[in-house]
């Protein structure tokens, strides 16, 4: 998520709790206080975008769930030490860790000893799909099929991402190899702010972001979103197609969401599916995913979040090793 996005939620979140939300938190943690205090694991320093949305679901799910909830900060590793720290933890449904796009790349480079099988799935919290976006007034691909055409006869562009080995990285070389090509000439940049800066000079071709990352640029019309790598389209860009749309099957995404142990009981496991996802539906943190340029789609159950995990350790792991990231 983009710098812009962060501060947002870091500003909702300050606005709420020192308002009416931190009533709701006191009273929330009185009920709590016969219960144990569930730890939420993130690898973001406070203030951070996963540390936001951590925080976001939290101030909700202290009611429904009627357990009091702290985050532990455990930075390091791409995300290896909060996963190896949430290994120690016992199996009893208290530790909830905050499972992102980072982590599963992490995991994918053998960075952790967690496996997709020690982590039982409870909700996915935020989804932001990777979107392959142009420069309005300078390409020469008006739409998504003039862009895919254009790779497919050979033409030479340039991409940009946010440095290498992270999604936008995998995300070109996935898309290249879907459509039977080698890996595009690749530029990394520090972040999505500074890659839609260079996006709009025309330092790059083309560009790996998030629509939260590129709304100005998008509402503004110098930068124009082609390709959406998600299961459906997005209703602010309504020309962009998806990549199923034109025939290519990669779907992928900067998303967090939530896990706990896969020994917890089944029962703990359905009753924090069930307070958490009615947390995330409460007006508060779909007020969080707005602001943050998601929309309601992004919160999913168990069986979804699941298979989105699956996919992208699996995934990530074969791509990594093609693009000589990993042996």
């Amino acid at each position: 998520m983009s710098n812009n996005s962060t501060r947002t939620g870091v500003l909702m979140l300050t606005a709420i709790t020192s308002g009416l939300g931190l009533v709701g938190l006191t009273s929330a943690a009185s009920q709590a206080a016969d219960k144990p205090t569930i730890e939420v694991v993130t690898h973001a320093g406070a203030g951070g975008g996963t540390d936001v949305n951590s925080r976001m679901m939290m101030l909700r799910s202290r009611r429904t769930l009627k357990q009091d909830m702290v985050v532990v900060n455990k930075r390091g590793g791409g995300g290896a030490a909060a996963m190896n720290y949430f290994m120690s933890r016992p199996a009893d449904g208290n530790t909830i860790l905050t499972f992102t796009v980072g982590h599963a790349i992490t995991m994918a480079k053998g960075k952790t000893k967690l496996r997709v099988e020690d982590m039982a799935p409870i909700a996915r919290g935020t989804n932001d799909p990777q979107i392959l976006m142009v420069n309005c007034k300078t390409s020469p691909y008006k739409t998504p099929e003039e862009f895919v055409a254009g790779l497919k006869n050979g033409d030479k562009v340039k991409f940009g991402g946010t440095q290498s080995g992270t999604i936008d990285h995998i995300t070109v070389y996935l898309w290249a190899k879907r459509l039977g090509l080698p890996m595009p000439t690749y530029i990394p940049f520090k972040g999505g702010g500074e890659l839609a800066t260079q996006l709009v000079a025309g330092s790059v071709d083309v560009g790996t972001l998030n629509l939260s990352e590129a709304a100005a640029p998008v509402e503004a019309g110098d930068i124009c979103p082609l390709v959406i790598l998600a299961e459906q389209g997005m209703a602010p860009i309504p020309k962009a197609k998806t990549a199923k749309e034109l025939g290519i099957n990669l779907v992928l995404s900067t998303t967090r969401g939530f896990v706990t142990h896969a020994g917890a009981p089944k029962e703990r496991v359905a009753a924090l599916e069930k307070g958490m996802a009615k947390a995330m539906k409460h007006s508060m943190y779909q007020a969080y995913l707005g602001n943050s340029g998601l929309d309601s789609t992004s919160p999913q159950g168990s069986t979804a979040w699941a298979k989105q995990i699956k996919s992208m350790v699996g995934e990530f792991g074969p791509a990594l090793k093609e693009m000589g990231l990993v042996k």
